[in-house]
């Protein structure tokens, strides 16, 4: 505050009288600088009051200016005045001294300086104001992030998902990076899989194998410690015509061994960003390691790892290194307890680095006559038969068709039966029988035919299928 005596006035300055002030408001500091850059301090006023006068120029002494100054006095109050703002938030007021009450007198305050109570409208429109500029301000930084980071909504799902996936597993105390989140998001429990070996018809010495190439290593690691030998195999490769059982075999050895299964999707691999596909690919090996003893499946492996070539781009051939280097390469460890199985129905299209890195291979064909029949028992084996049904005149009758043939065959004859019900219920509508009938020999020769026709409409013909030697 600024206070500045009249010059008609003669007011004097007075120190006694500034320190007697002070002492009976001692909220009031005086700070001053004066014209010359000198400043005055006084030891009657006490440590806590710094007086500044302005002093005429050849003025060396304050006694001798002490009837001629005009005393100016900048005074930092808090509550000298009840009403007036604090006194950071005024820049200057003036004020006089009055020889007759011998007091300071303020002599004009700005009416936008006195504080005041706000009015009920004042206060809904600061409020709304205040909303306005809290929704703009939250969209529009929601919409800088998404813009800067267009998947980050794929990503938090993706991380909530493997969250999930990891607890129903039972794996804690396990610290995951992002990239590893995005790969755990394609976990699946093997306790939570309906397929076991008892699911799965015809393919017996294929099962048979791979209990005692693969799972016996692990599940026994014990007996095969001091052998490198007798270590379960890197790779799996599951190939032959589609329909035939390859996803279904995984399924059962991950469900069967108890292994965690990652069901790796090519998709997952590829970013648009530059180098984001490498740190993905080394995510994959990363996550495996720390849930073994695990299983890498990678269905249509074809797609994804496929002969390289000259043509490819540079950001898919690094990727293909860098996972064909993390599945075997100079820093993999022999005892590491992961496992990549891989199916597809196009084997001569992989590269022949990846067939070296997975040299336990099955050849999963169609099925022959004797193994058709077991299928069809299998899929027939809850539902409502006809003991006259013979399965092995359908089995020989179903020449070239495969496991998923041989289902939908069932399932059509199946709804041979529901048609003839519903046609039999609107055709007689006092009918007291409410159930379907038995599969019969003649709803499996109906749909028999019924295949043979789809399979040649659609251009099909039995796959061609060499060994891989």
């Amino acid at each position: 505050m600024r206070w500045a005596s009249s010059t008609k006035a003669q007011a004097h300055f007075d120190v006694p009288w500034a320190a007697k002030y002070v002492s009976n408001n001692p909220c009031i500091r005086f700070i001053a600088i004066d014209d010359q850059k000198r400043n005055l301090e006084f030891p009657e006023c006490g440590p806590s009051m710094v007086v500044h006068i302005s002093v005429p120029f050849g003025v060396k002494h304050l006694e001798e200016a002490k009837e001629q100054v005009e005393p100016i006095i900048l005074v930092k109050l808090n509550k000298l005045l009840p009403g007036l703002p604090q006194p950071d938030s005024i820049k200057c007021q003036k004020w006089r001294y009055s020889q007759t009450s011998k007091k300071m007198v303020l002599k004009e305050i700005p009416t936008e300086s006195v504080a005041r109570p706000l009015g009920r409208n004042e206060v809904i429109g600061l409020l709304f104001r205040l909303t306005i500029f809290g929704a703009v301000t939250y969209f529009t930084i929601k919409w800088m992030v998404d813009a800067i980071d267009p998947t980050r909504k794929q990503k938090m799902e993706a991380q909530k998902q493997a969250e999930k996936l990891m607890k129903q597993i039972g794996v804690q105390n396990v610290k995951l990076s992002e990239y590893e989140m995005s790969i755990a998001a394609h976990l699946v429990d093997p306790l939570t899989m309906q397929i076991t070996w008892s699911d799965i018809a015809g393919l017996d010495e294929v099962i048979t194998e791979l209990k005692d190439t693969v799972i016996l290593p692990i599940q026994k690691r014990h007996l095969f410690e001091g052998s490198r030998l007798l270590q379960p195999p890197k790779g799996v490769l599951l190939y032959g015509p589609p329909g035939c059982g390859k996803t279904l075999i995984a399924k059962a050895t991950a469900k069967e061994a108890g292994f965690r299964f990652i069901n790796l999707q090519p998709s997952t691999l590829t970013d648009k960003w530059y180098g984001e596909s490498q740190k993905l690919a080394a995510a994959v090996f990363s996550l495996a390691i720390k849930l073994q003893p695990s299983i890498i499946f990678i269905d249509e492996i074809d797609s994804f790892l496929r002969s390289r070539s000259s043509s490819d781009h540079e950001a898919t051939a690094m990727m293909k290194a860098q996972f064909m280097s993390l599945w075997d390469g100079l820093e993999t460890d022999y005892n590491c307890q992961v496992i990549i199985m891989g199916a597809t129905n196009r084997p001569q299209d992989l590269d022949s680095a990846i067939l070296r890195r997975m040299p336990t291979r099955f050849h999963i064909n169609q099925p022959n006559v004797r193994q058709r029949e077991e299928i069809l028992k299998l899929i027939l084996d809850n539902e409502n038969v006809e003991p006259t049904v013979d399965f092995v005149e359908i089995a020989k009758e179903t020449d070239g068709f495969s496991g998923s043939d041989l289902r939908e065959l069932c399932r059509d004859a199946a709804l041979l039966c529901v048609r003839d019900f519903v046609h039999n219920t609107h055709a007689n509508d006092s009918l007291e029988e409410d159930c379907i009938r038995s599969i019969q020999q003649q709803d499996m020769q109906k749909a028999i035919q019924k295949m043979r026709k789809s399979k040649s409409a659609g251009g099909q013909s039995i796959l061609m299928h060499a060994a891989m030697d």
